[in-house]
């Protein structure tokens, strides 16, 4: 079995490869990033496994070169150079190394924080060209400084307790942090402006998503103090690159920091890499030798493990099981993670616990399974691409989001079934159902708070709840045809006469926040939400 080694690898990595009976490993590594992709499509119909790292692709051209592919290993946690969704399509499993990096982040997170409180990299300048600048090269004490943390999992609670240390005041903006977990990390939670404006220095360790993009923005700044001191390690584009440019010129922000960016690598003459009051780093965060041997060592692990048949560890497209046990699991999977994430995006505030109840013949199946594929799904808009199966009660965990699995002996309309349901912070209870139907055992989800539905799990959702009285459903249909959004399916239902009735419509595009906001002033609507659901 042949083994490509794409990007460079530890040499701890390697060895383990090399040791293996019946592997023949191949390394393209010292080839330059064009030609070693040029490289990868040439040698690809013959590989087993692949590993890379950031710079080599593995694009659906690549996986249809492949036929022998068994699994490509990411050494890291960004898989954004993996087409998963192809990869899936042709059986192969995507790996990846998400706990290797934690406390070199954590550590570099530290090391900007502390270069921005005190300018010693300016002072390493200044003695290195022969001067003496001790006057003026004043700094600043992080003890008793308020530290605004965006992002609480596994690396913003690193840099937690490394600030705790330093005696600094600890607040945290993590709109999917329960309470409790809150207080067991040590840390004040605190919604996203309040942070912003109590913070002497604020860190960013949140995924790369379409909530999170540009969350540090030109108005952000405007809600914080003045000489805030800004930083990011986490991924390019949470920090809008141009309002940190026009805060630092303006004193706003006294001092960054910067590991990541919005473009990588960025331009040689970006504005960026000349201002005296940032410091910048070329995505070191992953980049110490105990970090790059672990990666290196655990990903040429569980790339062997996978290619030989063996258990399958850090998966992000299946769970860690063998492979009779996908086989029979597989279906259920891509249900469960649909109604987690369903949840999550119908529930109306910050969610305190989960319970997932099977019936009938799921009972059967590996229910571990199955929770992670419900647990990952409720993720997936949490923590983006770094959230996998194996990865997925730990983030919870991280969360103080509590998870009960019932298997039920109860009966059901259906032979088999999911019900997920999440208890809010203040007591509300919202639900989701779903079974499998149809040859193509394809899944649908049933129910909804409740109410008897049928959908497709798949695009975007409007999710409305509403008192059920005459000409609602026209009102709907009237404000969404005006915003020229085409209506694909729809599906109603309530639980008596003059109740709470569910109305559910498939669009064939997303509604504008203007669009949503004419649909909620209707006064018979009680809530409304816009759901998307990967098909």
């Amino acid at each position: 079995m042949k083994i490509l080694v794409a990007d460079k690898l530890s040499s701890i990595g390697i060895d383990f490869l090399k040791e293996q009976d019946g592997f023949d490993v191949i390394e393209i590594y010292e080839l330059p990033k064009e030609e070693r992709q040029e490289e990868l499509l040439e040698l690809a119909p013959e590989m087993s496994g692949i590993i890379v790292r950031s710079d080599s692709r593995i694009t659906r051209e690549v996986l249809e070169k492949a036929p022998k592919l068994k699994a490509v290993g990411r050494a890291g946690v960004g898989v954004d150079n993996i087409d998963i969704e192809a990869a899936t399509d042709h059986g192969v499993v995507v790996l990846n190394t998400p706990g290797g990096n934690t406390i070199a982040t954590a550590e570099l997170t530290f090391t900007h924080m502390l270069c921005g409180a005190r300018p010693v990299p300016q002072a390493v300048a200044s003695m290195k060209a022969g001067r003496w600048d001790r006057k003026i090269l004043v700094g600043s004490e992080l003890r008793g400084k308020t530290l605004g943390i965006c992002g609480m999992g596994r690396i913003g609670g690193e840099v937690a307790k490394r600030a705790k240390a330093f005696e600094m005041t600890l607040i945290a903006y993590d709109p999917f942090l329960a309470e409790s977990r809150a207080k067991v990390m040590g840390v004040e939670q605190v919604e996203k402006d309040e942070m912003f404006a109590r913070s002497d220095y604020i860190t960013v360790h949140m995924p790369l998503t379409d909530q999170t993009r540009h969350m540090i923005d030109e108005a952000a700044i405007s809600k914080m103090k003045d000489g805030v001191r800004l930083f990011n390690c986490a991924r390019g584009g949470i920090i809008k690159e141009s309002a940190l440019l026009d805060a630092l010129d303006s004193g706003k922000v006294a001092a960054a920091g910067l590991d990541v960016y919005e473009e990588e690598p960025p331009n040689e003459d970006h504005p960026l890499r000349k201002h005296e009051n940032i410091n910048l780093t070329p995505h070191l965060g992953a980049s110490t030798q105990e970090a790059q041997e672990s990666v290196g060592l655990e990903i040429a692990q569980a790339v062997t493990d996978a290619v030989k048949g063996g258990e399958i560890r850090n998966a992000i497209n299946m769970p860690s099981l063998d492979a009779e046990t996908i086989e029979k699991v597989g279906p259920y999977l891509d249900l469960c993670s649909k109604l987690g994430t369903f949840v999550q995006q119908i529930a109306l505030d910050k969610v305190e616990s989960l319970a997932i109840y099977y019936y009938g013949k799921v009972m059967d199946l590996d229910s571990d399974s199955l929770t992670r594929g419900v647990l990952r799904g409720f993720l997936q808009n949490i923590s983006g691409r770094n959230v996998n199966f194996v990865n997925a009660r730990a983030l919870v965990d991280s969360l103080g989001v509590g998870v009960d699995v019932v298997n039920s002996s109860e009966e059901s309309d259906y032979t088999e079934l999911i019900r997920v349901q999440a208890q809010c912070r203040h007591g509300e209870t919202v639900s989701a159902e779903g079974t499998l139907m149809g040859k193509g055992n394809s899944p649908r989800i049933v129910s909804i708070n409740d109410r008897e539905v049928e959908l497709e799990p798949c695009g975007y959702v409007l999710v409305v709840a509403n008192s059920d009285e005459t000409g609602i459903v026209g009102q709907l249909g009237t404000i969404i045809g005006n915003a020229g959004v085409n209506i694909a399916s729809m599906s109603l239902s309530r639980n008596k006469v003059g109740g709470i009735a569910i109305n559910l419509a498939g669009l064939d595009s997303p509604l504008d926040e203007a669009t949503m906001s004419e649909i909620t002033s209707i006064e018979a609507i009680k809530q409304a939400r816009l759901v998307y659901l990967e098909c």
